[in-house]
């Protein structure tokens, strides 16, 4: 069987050019900024094989031409501009320079509301799902809502997407489970809460759960005190307009956030 023999310096420059068209595993679609961290390479001149970051006015020294601004290049965008200014200043002739993304920290998303450790949190290439960046904060606290909501622009508009982590892994479906992007904001708003007062043994506010009932407040409110009756039980209802509208209620009547339930002291 004929086997075709390449010479060694023609398998590293088809290597290096690879290198150029998948450049580590930086995407060429996403353009560098303050915080990256790079990896600079000069084919053949390993002496200037370079690890630096990107500073807050977005440039890097590198050796021989000193500062170079690369924020808002592409990975391959910012090779081009180090080997031109090394070829310009007659540092090397033909300069072949690669740059990979080391790490990422210009691209951020800002996590708010109910986490145990709200700010903006740097996005890579291993932590963009939302549950990702909520296990950087530290998690959803006792109080935070199950509906948690992600703001940011897509396509050119502003687009609001509500996602129900505890649903999600309760059906196994993790579709919902959205890709955060550069810019987005993650907000964790407080749960709803209903309030009960009156003949019961425990008043105040408690966490509305989903299709909770008048039987379900009474329970969690620690049921009736002797004096306590099921008869006459009242909703006050906060509307719309901002007026309140009472309701009588029964026992299986679906309860909305912020209702205040009334239970009556019997009168026999």
């Amino acid at each position: 069987m004929n086997r075709l023999l390449f010479p060694p310096a023609l398998i590293a420059m088809a290597m290096l050019l690879l290198g150029f068209a998948n450049p580590g595993h930086s995407d060429n679609r996403e353009v560098l900024g303050a915080g990256d961290t790079l990896r600079v390479t000069v084919f053949q001149n390993p002496d200037l094989t370079t690890e630096t970051r990107i500073s807050e006015q977005g440039t890097i020294l590198f050796p021989l031409i000193g500062e170079v601004t690369l924020r808002g290049q592409t990975p391959t965008a910012a090779a081009s501009r180090i080997a031109l200014q090394l070829k310009q200043g007659d540092f090397l002739k033909n300069p072949q320079v690669s740059v990979t993304v080391m790490q990422v920290r210009s691209r951020q998303v800002s996590v708010l509301g109910l986490v145990a450790r709200p700010g903006r949190y740097a996005l890579d290439d291993t932590s963009s799902k939302l549950t990702d960046i909520l296990a950087l904060a530290g998690g959803i606290v006792p109080g935070g809502d199950d509906t948690v909501t992600v703001m940011g622009n897509r396509g050119g508009r502003i687009q609001k997407i509500e996602v129900d982590v505890p649903g999600m892994y309760r059906t196994g479906d993790m579709s919902s489970n959205v890709e955060v992007q550069n810019g987005d904001t993650i907000f964790v708003p407080r749960a709803p809460v209903f309030y009960i007062y009156g003949e019961v043994l425990r008043a105040g506010a408690y966490r509305l759960e989903p299709n909770a009932t008048v039987m379900t407040a009474l329970s969690l409110g620690g049921g009736l005190t002797p004096r306590g009756t099921e008869r006459g039980l009242r909703i006050n209802r906060r509307m719309p307009d901002g007026g309140v509208k009472r309701i009588d209620a029964r026992l299986a009547d679906l309860i909305q956030p912020d209702d205040v339930i009334y239970v009556r002291e019997s009168l026999f």
